[in-house]
Order: C-alpha cells, then structure tokens, then sequence
C-alpha cells in the first residue's frame, strides 16, 4: 500500500486513461476524489473502485474554472484535510493528419492554449496548497511528440513540449517547498479509448498505424494503460522522493529514437566471424 492515507485529485477521471490511474491509485491505497464533466462515467469509476474496499468520491467540476477548480479543493481539503496528489487527464480536441502548412493557425493554436489552460490552474491550485503542507506531487501526462519530431500531429505536438516545459519550471519553484512536480509521457495505450474507437471505426488503417507505433519503439511494443498507471503510482509514492521536475519517458524508447529500422536479420549479417580454432 505505497499510497495508504494518501488523498488524490484526478481532473478528467472519467476517461479511459483518467479512470486507469485512479484505480491504480486506489489500488495503493489512496482516496481518489475524481473529477470530470460526466457524472455518470466518474460513478463507473467510482463503483470499480469501492467493489474493490477502496475509497473514492465523485464531483463534476469543470477544470478549465479556477473557482471550480479552488472550491472543489477546499471540499477535499474539508473532508479529507490534505491534497497530497494531483494528477489533470482532461482530454482536448485536436486536429492531427494534416501538414503544418495546410494546418490553419486556430487548428494549431487552440490545442496548446487549452491543454496549457487547464493542467495550469489545477496545478498551481494544488501547488499552493502543496506548499503549505510542505508536501505533496503534482502529476501530468504528454506523449511521445513532447520528445521528438514527429510528423502531422498538429498543436498536439506543441502542447504536449509545453506541459513538459511548465511542469519543469513548477518543479523548479515549488520544489523548495517539499512539492514534487513529474510528468509522464506515454507512447500512446493500444487499449485506450481513442485507440479502440479508432479501431472500431478503421480497422484497417488503424492496423497498419499500430504496426508503425510498436516497430517505433525500441521493445516493440507500446505501453499499456495499466503501464502509465503503475508509472504515476510510482512517481506519487515516497520510493521516487527524489524524483522532480523531469518527464519519465513510458514510450518504449520511442522518444529516444526511432528504432523502426531495427531487426534480427542484421545482427546476423553484421556480427564479427571469427576464425575457428
């Protein structure tokens, strides 16, 4: 139980990816307080939770409000008298596929100006309150565009090596202060539900994405939901105490580099012969 008595704020708990961690969280012993625009997909998350003995509450809170986002704080704080992680999965609309050039200047800005809105205000609110505690750590998440050039992605792009960006300089500041600031950026879950909807609806395109995305990474193969949860259970808990104001790379390597041209073959055809005896 690396998280018993701890509470966490998960913005956007409703999502595949949201609900993942906030299980896992739970799962560690923490209370999760989940938050998002749909009541009725949080109580899903919620009820998952609590079959398995643990503790969570339910609040429609809109994080792109600083007031909803500071009263729903004192509402935690109030009930469970401490906000000991915070963690924003809220997901925002982005239009990808197209080249930059052909990409109007709203298609690319608006991703980065709300992606940057809300994990700001719930951040600095819990930060202020982390602050004062003396303790605390403030999670969030980008993908594999935050490390590396990567073709038609948009504003999605941006956005996420502006979240990189932010959640360093906040480290930078409230670390002083025993606050931890991480942030985590996935490779991109097969499981998730933008990925099984895209599935669903383009099964043969999303076949060969998919293929492309795992020869991308250096193990072959794309991190899981259950991979990023585990990751942000990890980086809440007191064995990553020293651990701040960085990205943890959960890409499989593909932020590193592009390992698609990697096979067995070549290391046949490439090792040293050397002569028998």
């Amino acid at each position: 139980m690396l998280l018993q008595n701890k509470n966490a704020i998960i913005y956007g708990a409703g999502g595949s990816l949201g609900g993942a961690v906030a299980k896992a969280l739970a799962a560690a012993g923490a209370k999760v307080f989940l938050t998002g625009r749909t009541v009725g997909a949080l109580r899903i998350v919620a009820d998952d939770i609590i079959a398995l003995g643990g503790l969570a509450e339910v609040a429609q809170v809109d994080a792109f409000n600083a007031n909803a986002v500071k009263q729903h704080i004192d509402t935690v704080l109030q009930i469970a008298g401490t906000l000991d992680i915070s963690f924003n999965a809220v997901g925002i609309d982005v239009k990808q596929g197209v080249p930059l050039v052909d990409l109007s200047a709203d298609d690319f800005v608006n991703p980065v100006t709300a992606t940057l809105q809300t994990r700001f205000l719930t951040a600095t609110a819990a930060g202020r309150v982390m602050m004062d505690q003396g303790s605390g750590v403030i999670l969030s998440l980008t993908a594999t565009p935050g490390g590396i050039g990567y073709p038609y992605t948009g504003g999605f792009a941006a956005a996420c090596c502006a979240v990189e960006s932010f959640s360093c300089n906040l480290a930078s500041e409230v670390g002083l202060h025993g606050v931890r600031v991480v942030n985590i950026r996935s490779g991109g879950s097969p499981d998730s539900r933008v990925f099984a909807d895209a599935i669903e609806d383009r099964p043969e395109v999303m076949a060969t994405v998919l293929k492309q995305m795992k020869a991308d990474t250096m193990l072959k193969k794309l991190p899981l939901m259950a991979d990023i949860a585990n990751t942000a259970v990890f980086l809440a808990s007191d064995l990553a105490g020293n651990i701040t104001g960085v990205t943890i790379d959960v890409t499989g390597g593909t932020a590193a580099a592009l390992n698609y041209r990697s096979n067995p073959e070549v290391r046949q055809v490439a090792r040293p012969k050397f002569d028998k005896d």
